[in-house]
């Protein structure tokens, strides 16, 4: 059961107390009356009045006084107020008002007039005060929406590599700069055996925790233990055999239906054989990846299908290709190609494959570091719409050692 609003009756005339409190009453309020400003100040501090019905002229203290005191920001009273009066000059009615008054009844007042004024302040303040819970909910669900943003961040920072396995004829560098709302990149570099180094890059759709959780599950699936890039052989001799990038997205492809999920995610997904240089690979819907050749220009790798969450509507192509001395490979997330500037300008494929030749001579660090640096400069300052990360690796020769 609501509890009854309280309301607070100020007015130095008993026939006009004893008639608002039956009107009031009569209406289902819990009605309270005093005499003078200051038994109304000390019953205001009391009670917690919902409402004062507050006469202006009375001995002592005026109602207009009793209103300022009630309105300062240190009072414990939040009460509102209308002002009772036989004044009837406008200029009484905006003093009434200015002062904190929210309405004002001028003396004779008709039943009717009285409990429409009550009613329809009442009912603002119900609205107020239901606005007021509903902003504080709001702010605690967005605090702990920001709580729950930082940990998906710190998820996806965690899985990102800590250090680059050493591969005496690979040189790998990398950069992660996150946007101010959590995607789902993420890459990762792993020895599959003695000869083979698995990479993978993904992008999953959307922001926040849940793209973040899908990012989680799938890296545990790339494992290289998980049983899914390697499996143990069902013949002589014993050990394991590396699963083909193609095989792979067929395999993630049936495990995260969007129907299931509604979440796709796009991923390139290459193994390089580092004794001899041949590097097969397949992509699922990710930016291509670049192959830089020393002499002769640059190669996309779009060679796969459509994005991870189509259960198997189209097989996933795979193409083989043979690693020069110096080659670089340049894996991407979209973040890159569609960072916009502040004239709504991309940085675009063109641009970032112009700048790629340009810096085909570097070492992949410096390389990375140019590229991070174009972008920014082409953004001047403007924080990135999306995840950026950027992975080079270059081909160091076959048969140098792994």
């Amino acid at each position: 059961m609501l509890e009854k609003e309280k309301i607070l009756i100020v007015d130095d005339s008993e026939d006009i107390r004893v008639l608002l409190n039956r009107i009031l009453k009569a209406a289902g309020y819990e009605v309270y009356a005093v005499s003078s400003g200051e038994d109304a100040l000390r019953q205001a501090m009391e009670l917690k009045p919902d409402l004062i019905l507050l006469d202006i002229v009375m001995p002592g203290i005026s109602g207009y006084e009793v209103c300022k005191r009630l309105k300062t920001e240190d009072s414990p009273v939040d009460a509102t107020v209308i002002f009772l009066s036989a004044k009837s000059d406008a200029a009484d009615k905006i003093k009434g008002l200015e002062i904190g008054g929210s309405d004002y009844i001028t003396k004779p007042f008709d039943k009717g007039e009285v409990l429409a004024r009550v009613e329809n302040q009442l009912k603002i303040r119900r609205l107020t005060n239901e606005l007021i819970m509903t902003n504080i909910e709001l702010t605690d669900k967005q605090k702990r929406l920001d709580e729950d943003l930082k940990a998906a961040a710190g998820i996806q920072q965690s899985l990102l590599p800590r250090t680059i396995p050493d591969f005496k004829n690979l040189a790998i560098a990398w950069k992660f700069m996150p946007s101010h709302m959590i995607g789902g990149d993420i890459f990762n570099v792993f020895r599959l055996d003695e000869n083979h180094v698995g990479f993978y890059m993904i992008d999953v759709s959307g922001h926040g925790v849940p793209s973040a959780l899908i990012t989680v599950s799938v890296s545990q699936m790339l494992q290289p233990d998980s049983g899914y890039v390697t499996k143990k052989k069902q013949y002589e001799p014993p050990g394991y055999k590396i699963e083909p990038p193609g095989v792979v997205l067929q395999i993630l492809d049936r495990e995260y239906p969007l129907s299931r999920f509604e979440k796709y995610f796009t991923i390139i997904y290459m193994v390089i054989n580092i004794r001899d240089g041949s590097l097969l690979y397949s992509n699922a819907a990710h930016p291509p990846p670049v192959i830089i050749h020393q002499d002769s220009g640059l190669k996309i790798l779009d060679k796969g299908g459509t994005i991870i969450g189509l259960d198997g509507i189209v097989p996933f192509e795979e193409e083989q290709i043979d690693l020069h001395d110096g080659d670089k490979i340049i894996l991407y997330t979209d973040g890159v190609v569609e960072y916009q500037n502040n004239e709504e300008e991309f940085f675009g494929e063109e641009r970032f494959y112009s700048l790629l030749n340009d810096l085909r001579h570097e070492t992949v660090e410096k390389l990375i570091d140019e590229v991070v640096t174009s972008i920014i400069a082409f953004g001047k300052g403007k924080e990135f719409q999306d995840d950026i990360t950027l992975v080079a690796i270059e081909y160091k020769g076959k048969h140098k050692g792994g």
